[in-house]
């Protein structure tokens, strides 16, 4: 078997994704592995398709190989599947999977965008492999990466593959109506983060509607104007100052034109069940960032065209961002039903919560991915100096072995439940107990009224 893998590092041969690929390479010396690296090249893929046209058309099946990089794959493979369907790379009917590592902050994210990709593509999916950074540096780790490629081959043997998890409806665009406003001198700063390209009236149209309902000053911010000079390199040169390694002043663009702001609004055409390749980028160079949530209570909201009800998907994203980021989700319009009215909401929720400051508390979506983050930015604080000085600053290294008072009173629980005789005797006290602290509130509450 020939079993392309698209390397979609940008480190290319450095990947330490790739690593397990070779690991795997060495295994089995009877499967032969050609590796594309598509992510160190993608800028020569984009002048010339024609060698990866190549290398497809002799693959017997695909292996996406790559780090996740927010949420998703790193904007270069991004790039490349989208080179892949403006391309029509031969691959319906071959067999697909995936192989990545991180440390599984919303990896289930970034493979489920490879799974409908590659199913839209026509091609046979089977399960991929999600594995830690270090799994490969331990005996459970090679065995999970020889259990993964086993039971690949037994897919592909046994003409097994995973069900189609896309809808097969059609996206609407209703129409927009713009109304005429005259009134440029509105309080505020919301800024619109966009990606508005040639022809595309649609989002332009929701845009302009926004800007005109929103008692607020806006400015849009068209990711396709930014002279970016390439993605995320994942070459942490951003660890210790926060200054990234390219001269295209985006780390400080960002910081000055965007993180500025009093609230956030992302618009974008749904592509490829994502906000695009543009946005891809967009979000891998915030690493400049580190994991830092430097936007913190600053309300966000969306204006998506395309059908966002049916990319379950993209919605966990949609939240997922906002609760790890612990932004306030003031709302998402689409142009799917009654779009006008969508619009409107968004722009009455957007006042609401930059006047009220709605506390909300994070979900698992977000309480989940920060513990991931708590854990690997105490671990790394030697090099990632700046991440760490911003947990400290702000409390997030909330460790739950430092709440000793808890833990002691969980002991003692514990010493009298071990007891039949005391548990007979307690009846419904430890209920009463338990409740006790939270009837104290609701009576406290009452004697102030």
């Amino acid at each position: 078997m020939n079993i392309l893998v698209l390397n979609g590092s940008p480190k290319g041969e450095y990947s330490i994704t790739l690593q397990t690929v070779r690991y795997l390479e060495k295994r089995h010396p009877e499967i032969t592995f050609t590796v594309l690296h598509v992510g160190q090249r993608i800028r020569s893929f984009e002048k010339d398709f024609s060698p990866a046209m190549e290398a497809v058309q002799a693959a017997d099946a695909l292996l996406f190989s790559y780090p996740v990089y927010t949420f998703i794959a790193p904007y270069q493979l991004h790039r490349f599947i989208e080179l892949m369907k403006e391309h029509k790379a031969p691959v319906a009917g071959k067999y697909a999977t995936q192989l990545s590592t991180s440390k599984h902050f919303y990896d289930v994210t970034a493979h489920r965008y490879i799974q409908d990709n590659a199913q839209e593509m026509g091609m046979k999916y089977v399960r991929g492999l999600s594995a830690d950074m270090d799994d490969l540096l331990t005996e459970r780790g090679q065995q999970e990466a020889e259990a993964f490629l086993a039971r690949f081959l037994w897919n592909v043997e046994k003409g097994y593959c995973e069900p189609c998890l896309l809808s097969s409806a059609n996206p609407r665009h209703l129409p927009v109506t713009v109304p005429m406003t005259a009134d440029k001198n509105k309080p505020g700063d919301v800024v619109i983060i966009a990606d508005v390209r040639k022809g595309d009236m649609q989002l332009q149209s929701m845009i302009d509607r926004f800007r005109a309902v929103l008692p607020l000053k806006t400015r849009v911010v068209n990711l396709q104007d930014f002279p970016f000079k390439g993605g995320c390199l994942g070459c942490f040169n951003c660890a210790t100052d926060g200054k990234c390694i390219y001269k295209d002043g985006f780390d400080t663009f960002l910081r000055e034109n965007i993180q500025t702001a009093q609230a956030m609004i992302y618009a974008f055409t749904i592509r490829d069940h994502s906000p695009g390749s543009r946005f891809k980028l967009f979000n891998d160079r915030q690493f400049c960032n580190g994991h830092r949530t430097v936007t913190m209570g600053m309300p966000v909201g969306y204006l998506i065209s395309g059908d966002y009800g049916v990319e379950t998907n993209l919605q966990m994203i949609v939240e997922g961002r906002a609760q790890v980021g612990s932004n306030i989700l003031a709302g998402v319009a689409t142009d799917q039903e009654n779009p006008d009215h969508a619009i409107d909401e968004l722009a009455a929720s957007l006042v609401y919560a930059l006047e009220n400051q709605p506390a909300q508390p994070q979900n698992f979506y977000g309480i989940g991915g920060m513990k991931i983050f708590r854990d690997l930015i105490y671990k790394m604080r030697g090099m990632m100096k700046a991440d760490h000085r911003f947990y400290k600053a702000h409390g997030q290294y909330d460790f739950p072995q430092k709440d000793k008072g808890t833990i002691l009173k969980m002991y003692l629980v514990g010493a009298l439940l071990s007891s039949p005789k005391i548990r007979s005797k307690m009846g419904n006290q430890m209920n009463e107990g338990m409740i006790g602290p939270y009837r104290k509130v609701v009576e406290m509450e009452e004697k102030e009224k």
